[in-house]
């Protein structure tokens, strides 16, 4: 049986706002850098127990997180939409900011796919994919020829 590497699989599904460009000016310093094109780093480690995922998702909330397992590939993904309105006399002020990433991983062979689990701690996902335990109680002995 072969073993496939765990390597991620090039998926991309970003929003790109149309006029990204148009407020690329130095008076506008105070309005943060959309992240809605980046995505997010990513730590694969490995021992004889487990392979490890490691997100770097900082300001991204765990309720916005989403991990879904189809088969052997898993898909990490996050979607948030965030509005202000702001009503004062004289003016009316209003902002939107919309992120996404969605990044899908081939699991390997040997990951025992209903133990994996995930926890989200100072803006790192850790997803934590177990591997298949191996018989520990395999019976080796030699035949005489007769």
């Amino acid at each position: 049986m072969e073993d496939k590497a765990m390597f991620p699989t090039i998926t991309r599904r970003t929003f790109s706002p149309l006029l990204s460009n148009l407020f690329d000016d130095d008076f506008f310093t105070t309005v943060p850098a959309s992240r809605s094109n980046s995505m997010p780093a990513v730590n694969i480690k490995e021992n004889e127990k487990n392979f490890t995922l490691e997100l770097a998702v900082p300001g991204i909330e765990k309720k916005d997180l989403k991990i879904d397992v189809n088969e052997d590939v898993l898909t990490i993904s996050s979607e948030s939409k965030k509005e202000i309105n702001e009503e004062n006399e004289g003016y009316q002020r209003k902002e939107f900011n919309y992120s996404s990433f969605c990044r899908s991983f081939y699991i390997p062979e040997n990951v025992n796919k209903d133990k994996i689990g995930a926890s989200c701690k100072d803006g790192i996902l850790t997803v934590e994919l177990p591997k298949v335990e191996e018989e520990k109680n395999k019976i080796s002995k030699q035949i005489k020829i007769s």
